[in-house]
């Protein structure tokens, strides 16, 4: 009697531990292969917002695995789509553990990284393609094109140039303030002065006033359209700098002319093709914008990364010349250079390159083939 009634114990017992497993560890998603090693690529792919930008970094990401699916090391990429984020990006995580990934890359958005930071127990190599305002658990890295990054690369860039004073224009949008903000706090912190500070609203008398000054550049602050308005109200001798938001595509010849001489950085993949890391990747088929190119670019260095987190040789292997810049390893976070730029007839091009003959925008127009004045030598 006393064992029947252990052995019936002993079932219900196992019935209810299954049935608690059952209910935490979430169920593979329907039409999942079964559970395999694996790279696994969480996205919000069916955001309205952000599904556009996660579709560019998937197609990158699995054309830098196309490359390299002749190394018989190379682990296959699952891809593991959601709505948001931030709810699912956990219940996504575990789902890819349970699949049996060896990595993780993901998640895009940045509410999506705070929620997954938030998780200790990151068991395999995570690369989250944003930045988290905490600490990284031991297994998360970061990497990813945080504007504040451009702007502060700006100062830099300008400082070499012995360029001392800054007048920064901006707008109202909350894009350009984070560019502002952080542009000068970098300078500040370098010994740079602020000369002055313009909220452009669409009317150019703003800059009735602003003239040549010595060792003095403008920081502008702006996306491409709203550069191409406060453009021909400043000297063509006046220094003018700006972040890769003003660059749209060198197919975009009528806009590029509007804001000739500015100079920028942005990723070699939009700027130089002969790059041997660019040269290595095929292109989006068909071609995609120019913002969206650069997701593009991050998948595809994002795989690299990540091959190097699961061989464990991230930190020996730094820097490495990636087709979204030069990037090196600070603690957990992968650092991101861009490179310089500058529009020169109707076209975006390194500093030092020689200039690029194209057609004229208008009849009669004969381009000329000196770098504008404004552009000072790099």
């Amino acid at each position: 009697m006393m064992q029947r009634v252990f052995l019936w114990f002993s079932a219900l017992l196992a019935l209810y531990v299954s049935g608690f497993a059952c209910a935490t560890e979430p169920p593979l998603p329907p039409g999942d292969e079964k559970p395999a090693p694996h790279i696994a690529l969480l996205l919000p792919l069916k955001s309205a917002t952000f599904g556009p930008a996660a579709d560019a970094v998937q197609q990158g990401f699995l054309a830098a695995a196309g490359v390299e699916i002749t190394n018989p090391q190379s682990l296959p990429v699952r891809v593991y789509g959601c709505f948001d984020e931030g709810n699912d990006i956990v219940t996504m995580y575990r789902r890819a553990i349970a699949n049996g990934a060896r990595a993780v890359v993901g998640p895009l958005t940045r509410k999506g990284v705070n929620t997954l930071a938030a998780e200790k127990d990151l068991i395999v190599p995570t690369l989250a393609l944003n930045v988290a305002d905490q600490a990284a658990a031991p297994q998360l890295y970061f990497f990813g094109m945080a504007v504040e990054a451009e702007a502060r690369e700006i100062a830099n860039l300008a400082k070499r140039q012995n360029l001392h004073q800054v007048i920064v224009i901006t707008t109202h949008t909350q894009l350009a303030k984070r560019l502002q903000f952080a542009f000068e706090e970098k300078w500040v912190t370098d010994g740079g002065a602020i000369l002055r500070e313009i909220e452009f609203n669409s009317d150019p008398v703003v800059f009735a006033d602003v003239a040549v000054k010595p060792d003095t550049l403008v920081f502008l602050a702006a996306d491409a359209a709203t550069a191409r308005q406060i453009r021909p109200y400043l000297p063509n001798r006046l220094p003018i700098y700006a972040t890769s938001q003003i660059f749209v595509g060198n197919t975009e010849t009528l806009i590029n002319y509007d804001l000739d001489g500015i100079r920028f950085v942005d990723m070699p993949w939009l700027l130089e093709p002969d790059h041997a890391a660019v040269m290595s990747y095929p292109r989006a088929a068909p071609p995609l914008p120019a913002d969206h190119e650069r997701f593009y670019a991050l998948g595809i260095d994002a795989f690299r990364l990540v091959q190097l987190l699961i061989a464990k040789k991230a930190e020996i292997s730094m820097p490495l010349d990636g087709v979204s810049g030069h990037i090196d390893l600070d603690g957990h976070t992968f650092l991101r250079t861009a490179i310089p730029a500058v529009f020169v007839q109707g076209h975006a091009q390194l500093p030092d390159a020689p200039v690029v003959p194209i057609a004229p925008m208008f009849p009669g127009l004969v381009p000329t083939s000196a770098v504008p004045e404004a552009a000072p030598p790099q």
